[in-house]
């Protein structure tokens, strides 16, 4: 007479979790074998009916049957100690984290490679455990923290504009990127391929320098522009000027600015002073991060400026007045979307980071 079944069961939440790790797409294979196993036994099925439909063995389907009735779905786990033992000692991956930020002598930095020299592991492994520690010694980030003594009160002033700006009013973020160059390659470089960069030499020809003067609309986006051989109080006063004859009359103008001097200078105050429609509004030294028409900048840097081989400034000049003229027929603006007391921590954060570097 054959030997009955043993049936097992199970309360319903383990069911469903059994099959959600039975048709589960990012589970490892031997916990998905398992979860099914245990399906079928449910069901009522033999153990060798389970080893057959699943093409895996009778001792392994008794095997995960018998801790399964012992400890539920904790019984279906690995037990600790089990798999391949680590090959790279606790020390040693301490060794790569820590040592990171302390190079050798006569280097600034670690590299993958010199890394894997000094602790006596393999470059991949140096590579797994930084990615692991989210190190980069590789990547190195420009930034310097604000000196001014009213950086809170500027640095709400001008935040403030951008999230509540005021009625009948215009907020422009103005500055202008000076010494935009004339560079013409030497040779004309090779397109964009499949597997392979656009190129360009690395030496040029210098056929002088413009600066661009930029008024960014905070609302809409649009910019006013101008175009200039240098960049001293008088060609700020010719902007401003412009800025005067190109917005509506009956709108006040809250212009961003840096502290430049020419933005400044005792004349252009003087001007300011009889044309009380304009109230300026400073960042914070070594702040310009503040001031959304930097974005613009950089994006006229990567689409126009740095890849382009001009061989006249006046090629330059075209260049960018149909770029500016593309951007204004379709303006999008920068919307500001950080939190300015989120901001204010992270600097915080960083004050405390400089004063420990500092007295390490």
């Amino acid at each position: 007479m054959a030997r009955p079944i043993k049936r097992m069961c199970a309360e319903a939440g383990v069911v469903k979790e059994l099959q959600r790790r039975s048709r589960s797409a990012t589970i490892g294979v031997r916990d998905r074998e398992r979860a099914d196993i245990i399906l079928l036994r449910l069901e009522g099925l033999g153990v060798e009916a389970v080893a057959e439909g699943l093409k895996t063995t009778a001792k392994r389907v008794s095997l995960w049957s018998g801790r399964f009735e012992k400890s539920g779905l904790d019984g279906l786990a690995d037990k600790p100690g089990r798999g391949r033992k680590a090959s790279i000692s606790a020390a040693q991956v301490a060794r790569v984290v820590t040592e990171a930020t302390r190079p050798p002598k006569g280097r600034r930095r670690w590299s993958i490679r010199s890394m894997s020299r000094h602790a006596g592991i393999s470059a991949s492994s140096v590579q797994r455990i930084w990615s692991k520690n989210d190190l980069k010694p590789h990547r190195v980030k420009t930034f310097k923290l604000s000196n001014d003594p009213k950086f809170e009160e500027k640095f709400w002033d001008v935040i403030g504009l951008y999230l509540n700006p005021p009625a009948k009013a215009l907020v422009l973020c103005c500055d202008e990127k000076s010494q935009c160059q004339a560079l013409e390659r030497t040779q004309l470089g090779l397109p964009l391929a499949p597997k392979r960069p656009p190129t360009m030499t690395h030496d040029y020809v210098r056929h002088g320098t413009v600066t661009l003067f930029a008024a960014l609309s905070q609302l809409t986006g649009r910019l006013i522009t101008r175009t200039e051989a240098s960049h001293t109080h008088v060609e700020w006063l010719r902007f401003i000027k412009q800025i005067d004859r190109e917005t509506p009359r009956d709108l006040d103008l809250h212009l961003i600015a840096d502290n430049y001097a020419t933005h400044k200078h005792p004349k252009v105050r003087a001007w300011l002073a009889r044309h009380p429609r304009f109230t300026m509004h400073f960042t914070p030294t070594s702040s310009s991060w503040l001031n959304l028409v930097e974005r613009f900048f950089a994006d006229l840097t990567g689409d126009v400026i740095r890849a382009g081989s001009f061989t006249s400034v006046n090629e330059l000049v075209r260049d960018i007045n149909a770029y500016l003229a593309e951007r204004n027929a379709d303006p999008k603006p920068y919307v500001w979307r950080a939190e300015g007391a989120a901001i204010l921590a992270k600097i915080e954060r960083a004050r405390a980071a400089l004063g420990q570097a500092a007295a390490a």
